[in-house]
């Protein structure tokens, strides 16, 4: 499965050309690890440096960077990778507001 779907990435590139330094864009797309801990809300994406911000869940939730090649090369038990969530509402959460989903 691709980490995104060609409408999503069109709007996560646009979201990072239009970044004023707010960071206030809502979350695009919702990625995670379906075999242990990981989920990233992302709502910007950079693809000359292939990397993406947003909310990132790992052992606790922080604003941050990811690296979308370790994501994609990233393989956990039974040798599943990084999915995106198909039912993940796009646009509708700030970063804040996926704090509490």
């Amino acid at each position: 499965m691709k980490l995104f779907t060609k409408s999503q990435l069109d709007k996560l590139v646009d979201n990072h050309k239009k970044q004023d330094g707010s960071k206030s864009f809502k979350a695009v797309v919702k990625l995670f690890n379906p075999t242990g801990q990981g989920t990233w809300y992302l709502s910007e994406y950079d693809p000359k440096t292939d990397v993406a911000f947003g909310l990132c869940e790992i052992f606790e939730k922080e604003l941050g960077y990811v690296s979308i090649e370790e994501l994609k090369e990233y393989k956990g038990m039974l040798g599943l990778g990084i999915e995106r969530d198909i039912h993940f509402e796009s646009n509708k959460y700030s970063l804040k507001d996926c704090e509490n989903l």
